[in-house]
């Protein structure tokens, strides 16, 4: 039976490395012989020689560069693996990563990741900004402690909790006609030029489905890949644009004014996306129960502006 340990594995890998066995072995603070020895025990237990010491400058035979990659490989999941495991019970110098709607992650997650550091100053984030549709399949594939995304596109073998709400807002020019009037339909939007959104994202979705059941016909002038890009038509002439309230790119410039759009199908629930059954990590668990408390707007009852503050918790 083979017998290869990770200390052979990594005295040939730094061998190979270094270029030299002298050079390996001061790297690994390892005598050379101890070195030589490992790097010939791995060599004795797959069968081969992996490295050419007949050659005036290091060299791989062939067995050995094609098992090269696939040490480093190895090396390099355990290392992963371990460093996961550890991550559990290590929460001050933790990691957690989120995927999450791309309106969600530039408005009010930034803010929470801002006063989730504050009072864990050893943490630290991946946020991948996905549509919805990809947002399960990154939880599903474990590429994310957990996700955020819509109600509306619920798959049954993950855990869906709810977070908050939010809502269609027209965006257009401060000089635009809809701009003077004290409430806006969605036969009044249609009556526009109107920038939409890429069809595989669901404010795309919502739109069409809001358009739908009014029974109003939707012509596109334009569509954008990017709320950004969106806003920078909408700037440019182009059209008004229908985006989530949670959106940061409808309130940051000054010649934009966002507006609420009543009617039916108007508002979205956000929600958390988990793996059912499986214990999330230290940190992401913090995170997750600091969402959960955060002051996010959970209904809407009238046209108040909206606000989004977080509930900082110290991880225990």
């Amino acid at each position: 039976m083979m017998d290869v340990n990770l200390r052979q594995i990594r005295a040939f890998l730094a061998v190979v490395g270094a270029g030299s066995f002298t050079r390996a072995a001061e790297l690994i603070s390892l005598s050379q012989p101890a070195l030589t020895v490992r790097v010939r025990q791995l060599e004795e237990q797959v069968g081969v020689r992996l490295i050419d010491r007949g050659a005036r400058v290091l060299q791989l035979t062939r067995e050995g560069r094609e098992l090269y990659p696939v040490f480093q490989r190895m090396i390099r999941d355990f290392d992963a693996a371990i460093a996961d495991v550890t991550e559990f019970t290590d929460a001050e110098q933790g990691i957690v990563r989120i995927a999450a709607l791309p309106s969600f992650c530039t408005g009010p997650l930034a803010s929470l990741f801002v006063d989730f550091k504050t009072v864990n100053p050893g943490l630290s984030f991946i946020l991948r900004d996905a549509v919805g549709k990809k947002i399960a399949g990154m939880v599903r594939a474990e590429e994310v402690d957990f996700g955020i995304g819509v109600e509306g596109e619920r798959e049954g073998d993950l855990e869906y909790i709810d977070l908050c709400q939010d809502r269609l807002m027209l965006v257009m020019p401060t000089g635009h006609p809809l701009a003077l009037q004290d409430t806006v339909t969605l036969a009044d939007v249609a009556a526009h030029p109107l920038v939409m959104m890429d069809r595989e994202t669901s404010v795309r979705r919502m739109v069409d489905e809001a358009f739908a059941a009014s029974g109003l016909s939707l012509k596109p002038a334009c569509e954008a890949t990017y709320m950004a890009t969106a806003v920078s038509m909408v700037r440019a002439g182009l059209g008004v644009t229908l985006l989530p309230s949670s959106a940061a790119e409808i309130n940051i410039y000054p010649d934009v004014l966002a507006r609420a759009v009543t009617g039916e199908g108007m508002t979205r629930k956000i929600v958390i996306i988990k793996r059912p059954g499986v214990r999330l990590r230290t940190t992401a668990d913090a995170l997750y129960m600091a969402l959960l408390g955060a002051a996010l707007p959970k209904a809407f009852n009238s046209e108040e502006e909206l606000g989004y503050s977080a509930l900082p918790k110290k991880i225990a």
